[in-house]
């Protein structure tokens, strides 16, 4: 027996057979069937768009039809070429069929308001209504998207810098925790609504109060998440770096934060949703600017086809911000990719 173990231990290590070398790779099919049926589905919305005639004014429906019809083709195209091309394949094949279900979607919308008038008008407006309004009003759109921009950044960033602060001093300092976790329990709880009159009389201007009250907003669940991930690092961690000669500075910058991080982000994530609402609260009661002021000034005058048009950007505007934060949670987090989940 040993001799053969110890002629085993010479031999060199087989390899180890995976599902590709007993499987043979099937080819791409010549055509994507699902970007096939998007494309068949977006000429569909193309279509509807010009085999009726419009129930009101609408200038810009020959647009959609053409923007319509346009990616439609697109997706004809990528599919039918899909055993060719990468990447543009590949996100085809992701995508395919929310294309599709959106296709139906932009058809039937695009029946029940524009060419049949089964949804009453004008607070239903068709989906050329909105593209008017990203053409024709964008420079006043552009202008209210930059102020809402730049109130939210301003607003969520002092917050999140606040919060964090705070957070790390009460987890770490019991001095600390003593005299700001009353206040904290005393202010954090209420809405950042509530302060609307006292964030309006006290600060100079409606603007500087807007990003009062979304850091306000911004601030409690950061920080509380700080807080509570600074109290649950594990102990043994102290230890060890004490026993190497760590002093408090390197135990705050070294080891307690880096192991609160993934609190520190959902704090974030948290916080995001509620910043967001406290800028159109802001926007709609004090800040004379941004998209709330805008969807305000379109529901006045009966503009709604500018409001669906404001919101959806408003939207689009909080999906990007939630990615940014993911791909930031994702390049400071990449360390911890065994101990957290993804």
């Amino acid at each position: 027996m040993s001799d053969i173990s110890s002629r085993s231990e010479g031999r060199p290590a087989a390899p180890r057979l995976t599902l590709a070398d007993v499987v043979p790779a099937v080819p791409r099919p010549l055509v994507d069937v699902v970007g096939l049926v998007a494309g068949i589905a977006w000429f569909a919305v193309a279509a509807s768009a010009l085999a009726l005639e419009d129930v009101g004014d609408w200038p810009r429906t020959p647009t959609f039809a053409a923007a319509a019809g346009l990616l439609a083709a697109g997706f004809i195209a990528v599919a039918l070429a899909s055993r060719w091309l990468g990447a543009p394949s590949r996100w085809l094949d992701r995508a395919g069929l929310w294309l599709i279900v959106l296709g139906l979607f932009f058809t039937l919308w695009q029946l029940a308001s524009a060419k049949l008038g089964w949804v009453p008008l004008p607070f239903f407006p068709p989906p050329q209504a909105l593209l008017e309004v990203y053409l024709d009003d964008f420079p006043r759109l552009g202008e209210s998207i930059l102020a809402s921009v730049k109130l939210q950044l301003w607003g969520y960033s002092i917050g999140a810098v606040a919060g964090f602060l705070t957070g790390v001093s009460i987890g770490w300092s019991q001095r600390a925790a003593y005299w700001v976790h009353p206040v904290l329990r005393f202010i954090g709880p209420l809405p950042a609504g509530a302060w609307l009159p006292i964030a309006f009389f006290a600060f100079p201007s409606s603007w500087s109060a807007g990003i009062f009250l979304i850091a306000l907003a911004t601030g409690f669940p950061v920080t509380v998440l700080t807080w509570s991930g600074i109290l649950s690092v594990n102990p043994a961690y102290y230890d060890v770096a004490r026993t190497l000669g760590a002093r408090s500075r390197f135990l705050v910058l070294k080891v307690a934060i880096p192991a609160a991080l993934p609190h520190v982000f959902v704090g974030l994530f948290m916080a995001l949703g509620t910043s967001f609402s406290v800028l159109v609260v802001a926007e709609l009661l004090g800040v004379k600017a941004g998209l709330g002021f805008y969807m305000q000034a379109a529901q006045g005058w009966g503009d709604y086809a500018n409001l669906y048009a404001a919101l959806l950007v408003l939207a689009l505007i909080c999906s990007g911000a939630v990615s940014l934060l993911f791909a930031a949670r994702d390049r400071f987090l990449s360390w911890q990719k065994d101990l957290v989940t993804w």
